[in-house]
């Protein structure tokens, strides 16, 4: 017999765990011959696996919460105890892992925007398991427009991973100087989804930026000295990061976003009908940009 659908405000109960959500999906996923669909949908959670292996997160690995492959990636739940480490250093070793995969290997280019959340879902061992409104609001910030436009717009030989953190993980994580992503690398966005009545503010993490965000400020990672020596002890491992640097000046935006440096060292963000002006960024209201979008003199074409 299925479990019965409580009244609203009918009584009080318990509220149900906090658990953080972790969820990644590919670009261009649908996009691929189908022959391809279901190699790369094995491979996601693989390369997801050993990035929580080199990033010692193996607790997290082996105690995932309601897993679900869906299809072009995965999401989970796990301990919120852990999100300073998932932020810090495990989405700049899954951009590394990505960065060594699509090197080293003839076919599609495998390219993941990830979102982190956390909230109360249901985790007493049953089938209803994870689904509520962090799970759903997961999903909508992978989804959001400011994440598919800056993976579009930035180079897919450099950049490999665009992640988008939600406020809540932001101020209780970040703020809170529990992890070690500093606030400098963080980019605060309006995220919105195409056709869906959903708008939160959120923040984009770019473990390796490339072309315009360079320009415009976007930070790329340093080494922490800890995992330098790491790093130093694998080398015969064929992972290596590939560098960011970006010599061309012209890009091509299919959809989204052009990314550009101003006199202030801004972003400018054009999208949907979403308004929005924070710190150090300006964004505004108006079509999608499609096009060629050209700055400073010609360089490389990308």
């Amino acid at each position: 017999m299925s479990t019965p659908v409580p009244a609203l405000y009918a009584e009080s109960r318990p509220l149900p765990p906090y658990r953080a959500l972790f969820a990644v999906d590919a670009k261009d996923f649908t996009g691929l011959p189908a022959v391809q669909h279901g190699p790369v949908s094995q491979l996601i959670p693989e390369l997801v696996d050993q990035a929580l292996e080199r990033a010692e997160l193996h607790e997290l690995r082996d105690s995932k919460r309601f897993p679900a492959n869906t299809g072009d990636g995965v999401v989970f739940g796990f301990d919120p105890a852990l999100l300073p480490f998932v932020l810090w250093p495990f989405l700049g070793v899954l951009d590394d892992i990505l960065g060594a995969y699509n090197k080293q290997y003839v076919g599609p280019r495998i390219r993941l925007r990830a979102s982190v959340h956390v909230g109360p879902l249901p985790d007493a061992g049953g089938p209803g398991d994870g689904n509520g409104t962090a799970r759903n609001d997961t999903h909508r910030l992978l989804d959001s427009r400011p994440v598919k436009a800056i993976l579009a717009a930035s180079s897919e030989q450099v950049t490999h991973l665009a992640a988008v953190i939600s406020q809540r993980v932001y101020e209780d994580v970040v703020l809170g100087a529990y992890t070690g992503l500093h606030p400098d690398r963080c980019v605060e966005v309006p995220a919105t989804v195409e056709g869906k009545s959903f708008s939160q503010r959120a923040w984009l993490y770019v473990p390796s930026p490339s072309g315009n965000l360079l320009q415009a400020g976007v930070r790329p990672r340093e080494e922490p000295a800890a995992r330098a020596d790491a790093s130093a002890e694998r080398e015969q491992e064929p992972v290596t990061r590939p560098g960011t640097s970006y010599s061309g000046n012209t890009q091509h935006v299919g959809e989204g976003v052009a990314v550009m440096g101003g006199a202030g060292r801004d972003i400018t963000y054009t999208g949907g009908s979403t308004s929005y002006r924070g710190t150090n960024q300006h964004w505004g209201s108006g079509d999608n940009v499609a096009g060629d979008k050209q700055v400073g003199e010609a360089g490389d074409r990308r």
